[in-house]
């Protein structure tokens, strides 16, 4: 039995959800989204909600009830709020500046880093060193956040590089006397 499955997704005004023969497509005030349905899983609206059945009980189908469901509530959830992921850079001369549909970084290598804006991707910069990546697509925006912290991932030793906004990197002890 799949909980999260079972849970309907109420709809909120100003959106509109349409079910095609194989794909489910959700507009709203930010944008539209659409993703592939799964075959096994049946998405039916009733009283302004969305309710996800099973086909059948095989393990597939189980498996994708709740997949299903989660995607389409992400894709509701982006369309009204959107989604946003902070990231901050730490180090003695490492900065970030967005220019045109680039993100322009210093990470102490020789050279600045350059990342391309994708479209449907929103990249602010606030203080030099606070990047704030925001869409309506979680699966984009969290995809470009990795992305942008794997260019320097946090030094376990003095805690340099990008990390995300409140995570923990543990120091480690150097070389002992």
């Amino acid at each position: 039995m799949s909980r999260v499955g079972n849970n309907p997704i109420p709809i909120p005004a100003g959106v509109t959800v349409n079910i095609g023969g194989d794909s489910v497509s959700v507009k709203g005030p930010k944008g539209e989204l659409s993703e592939k349905r799964v075959s096994l899983v049946e998405v039916a609206q009733q009283d302004g909600s969305l309710v996800f059945t099973r086909k059948n009980n095989s393990k597939p189908a189980r498996a994708n009830h709740g997949l299903m469901r989660a995607l389409v509530n992400n894709m509701v959830v982006g369309v009204t709020a959107g989604f946003t992921k902070d990231l901050e850079i730490q180090g003695v001369g490492y900065r970030a500046a967005v220019k045109g549909k680039t993100l322009v970084m210093q990470l102490g290598y020789s050279h600045p880093v350059e990342h391309a804006i994708p479209d449907g991707i929103n990249i602010a910069v606030d203080k030099n060193t606070n990047i704030k990546v925001s869409g309506i697509s979680k699966q984009q925006v969290g995809q470009q956040a990795a992305v942008i912290r794997s260019y320097r991932k946090p030094d376990h030793y003095k805690g340099k590089g990008v990390r995300y906004v409140g995570e923990y990197v543990r120091i480690k002890a150097g070389k002992s006397a």
